[in-house]
């Protein structure tokens, strides 16, 4: 066996991907029913007995085309005396004998058709003839008689051609059907529906495919010769396309479509304005007959109600997720393809199975966007031997032109993780979100995107943390804008399974403070670690939320709710800590508890070590303040209580004043039952910069229920005393103020000091 490297094949651009499988296709069915082929790089290898001049002898002296025939469109050659059809009928070469049975296969249901079509031109032709004057060819355009006539046989025609598609499915059989197959398919209504790797049903706009395939194979082969043998430039022109050998003598003028976007001619394809086409014959040749494995069936996307569509392998709706130069247009796209790239040799049955399970699902959801085949392949993992995909998008980037234009690689998981399952809680969410945007704000629309891009990359890399981190905090960005009024019809982020918490478990400071920010509840007078049934969250000092906590609270005119609750604004996590104590000292005044209610939920409280570094400014507040309102949407129903993390020897603590303003203000009674009333003075004083003043006030509180300690007084700049009262929003649990207490303490009342109430 040999294994031939084919440079021309590479996975960009499209032309040359799928000439790679043209090349495997047609050894496999013609030359060498053993051969295979793999990725090895940018390049296609393809491994057959055929040596490389036995390969290239096989293509100019023993290819037989595939019969590549569309009589649905006009295009196609089969009307208005198309000069290239009746070539290849005249021709007694046998290696044209399935393209002529095609051609056969086409006339013989097209006889009606065709009169039809020459009807309607006979009766155009009436206001074009030359002696007639301007005002005459006006004259007779308008008249009733003409529409009426023109009208007649349009509908004719229309009314043959709808009965053209159904009918070339029931009678084809052969290889002529394998394109129909792929160009097409028929709905339950019998409507035709038009993947997009062929444009619409193997046309795109005026350029028709089959007839530009004819075309190039006369440009390659003599078809007046008895055997077809090559023209005198195609083996140059075959060697390139194999081998990416240096030729002369490209086609120029001549259409690619929009499988080779930097050939294809037109503005900004040379130094000078304009440029045009340049084609090698055997690389549209090959690329036509590598689509015809892409075999596309009918499926109902969003249930049974919805209409059919044309589903393609690896084929799914347009989104600008993953890629940098998407925009607003590309919601408008025809879509994307994602062509598998595999490493381990594959032979032609295994390939066409590969791509017969391209139409997947992600669980019990059919997959709509790229956001769901990414999920759908990550969780697949390498099973199936695919290490990348290359995305194709087929977008309208030169005029209204569409071209195959590539969005990147998608990199398969070497093994399935379980972190992918947490998806699923944002499934119907971002579907909601992305209808929002389309009626959203700027703000709405970047804030959407940057969510997309992190979840497609996080599919990729499901096993690092920092994906999950990035995630989150593109979520709390999403709700930052809502909470402005746009797209808040999505709802808030729905709930998030315990799970989020591992995933995103990075290590870092800001994301254990950013949970125990996020899980503290308005706290018990008594214990600590026992929060009342019913939980109070801090979500809602962060949006509006309705009665049962999962939506946004709106008014009559469907906007938010303004709520006197609500007092994070998003912008700085060091005032959104500090809004946040404030106001639950005042709502604890306003019950008279005259507490800072803010109790650690059991396992997810701030350790000594992390309100250490957060006091040292060594935590980034910000990011833990946006961690802390995604991780907000945690189901708390699901979350279990964790161990508390025991303190090591080298536990670094706190300043003794920010330890004797952190005593004074616990939600819970520190010796035999009682507890200082929370004096909001305190925080007060910390805001406007007065550390000394805040500390003298909470070593007085502690005096009281006989807690002396060693500390006299405290020197803080503005800037460190407002980031102590920051600190302040962040519970401890029972086991850490203790700790706290035996620091600061230098005498204690003659009683058991571990009584409590």
């Amino acid at each position: 066996m040999h294994h031939l490297s084919l440079l021309g094949c590479s996975p960009t651009p499209l032309a040359h991907y799928l000439k790679a499988l043209g090349v495997l296709r047609l050894v496999a069915e013609q030359a060498d029913p053993q051969a295979r082929g793999a990725w090895h790089g940018e390049r296609f290898t393809l491994i057959t007995g055929l040596d490389a001049d036995a390969l290239e002898n096989f293509f100019l002296y023993e290819y037989r085309p595939t019969p590549l025939v569309a009589p649905w469109n006009k295009g196609s050659g089969f009307y208005n005396n198309d000069p290239v059809l009746p070539r290849f009928v005249r021709s007694a070469a046998p290696r044209f004998a399935p393209l002529r049975a095609g051609i056969d296969a086409a006339n013989h249901l097209l006889g009606e058709q065709i009169k039809a079509d020459e009807q309607v031109r006979s009766i155009k032709g009436e206001s074009t003839l030359r002696h007639l004057s301007g005002a005459q060819k006006k004259s007779i355009r308008e008249s009733a008689d003409y529409k009426s006539r023109l009208a007649d046989a349009e509908r004719s025609f229309k009314e043959l051609k709808q009965d053209l598609i159904p009918n070339c499915r029931l009678t084809w059989r052969g290889p002529h059907r394998e394109w129909l197959d792929a160009a097409m398919v028929i709905d339950g209504d019998d409507i035709p529906r038009f993947p997009a790797l062929l444009g619409t049903g193997g046309n795109d706009g005026r350029l028709d495919f089959t007839n530009n395939f004819m075309q190039r194979l006369a440009d390659v082969f003599d078809t007046a010769d008895e055997v077809g043998k090559p023209q005198p430039k195609a083996a140059a022109w075959l060697q390139a396309a194999l081998w990416q050998e240096p030729a002369l003598g490209y086609l120029s003028n001549a259409s690619v479509g929009q499988f080779l976007p930097g050939t294809a001619g037109g503005a900004n394809n040379s130094t000078g304005p304009d440029a045009d086409s340049l084609l090698n014959p055997f690389d549209f040749i090959l690329l036509l007959e590598g689509a015809v494995l892409f075999t596309a069936h009918a499926t109902r996307r969003l249930g049974a109600a919805a209409p059919s569509k044309a589903a393609a392998p690896f084929a799914v709706s347009a989104h600008g997720a993953g890629y940098s130069s998407a925009g607003d247009s590309d919601e408008s796209a025809r879509g994307e393809q994602w062509m598998p790239l595999w490493a381990q040799p594959l032979s032609l049955s295994e390939l066409r199975r590969l791509l017969s399970e391209g139409r997947a699902q992600l669980g019990t959801r059919p997959i709509r966007d790229p956001i769901d085949l990414a999920q759908a392949i990550a969780r697949l993992g390498t099973a199936r031997g695919i290490t990348t995909f290359q995305r194709f998008g087929y977008i309208e980037r030169n005029g209204q032109s569409n071209l195959a234009v590539p969005l990147g690689r998608f990199h398969v998981p070497r093994h399935i993780s379980p972190q992918l399952a947490c998806l699923d809680d944002l499934h119907r969410w971002v579907a909601r979100l992305r209808r929002e945007t389309r009626e959203g704000s700027a703000r709405l629309k970047q804030a959407e995107k940057a969510l997309s891009d992190s979840i497609f990359t996080g599919t990729q890399h499901p096993d690092e943390p920092r994906r999950w981190r990035s995630v989150l905090l593109a979520l709390s960005a999403v709700e930052a804008v809502q909470v402005t009024g746009s797209g808040h019809g999505a709802g808030p982020i729905p709930p998030l399974r315990p799970a989020w918490i591992d995933a995103s478990a990075d290590g870092s400071a800001e994301s254990r403070l950013a949970l125990a920010l996020a899980l503290q509840t308005w706290g018990d007078s008594a214990r600590s670690n026992e929060p009342p049934p019913s939980l109070d969250t801090v979500r809602r000092h962060w949006i509006p939320l309705s009665e049962n906590g999962r939506a946004f609270e709106v008014n009559d005119d469907k906007r938010l709710q303004p709520n006197a609750s609500v007092v994070m604004n998003g912008r700085r996590g060091l005032d959104d800590a500090i809004a946040l104590v404030n106001r639950r000292l005042i709502e604890s005044a306003q019950r008279g508890q005259w507490r800072l209610p803010l109790a650690a939920t059991s396992g997810f409280d701030a350790t000594a070590r992390d309100l250490t570094a957060l006091l040292h400014g060594h935590v980034d507040l910000d990011q833990t303040l946006s961690l802390a309102r995604a991780f907000m949407a945690l189901d708390k129903n699901k979350l279990r209580a964790r161990a508390e993390t025991p303190s090591g020897d080298d536990l670094r603590w706190p300043d003794d004043g920010w330890l004797a303003i952190r005593l004074s203000l616990l939600p819970w009674s520190l010796i035999d039952g009682h507890a200082p009333h929370a004096d909001p003075a305190i925080l007060r004083r910390l805001v406007s910069g007065d550390a000394s003043g805040a500390v003298d006030l909470a070593l007085k509180r502690l005096l009281i229920f006989g807690i002396r300690a060693t500390i006299r007084a405290t020197v803080l700049s503005p800037q460190t005393a407002r980031l102590w009262a920051a600190a302040l929003a962040f519970p401890i649990s029972d086991a850490t103020a203790k700790q706290f207490t035996k620091r600061l303490a230098s005498k204690y009342p003659n009683h058991n000091e571990e009584s409590r109430s």
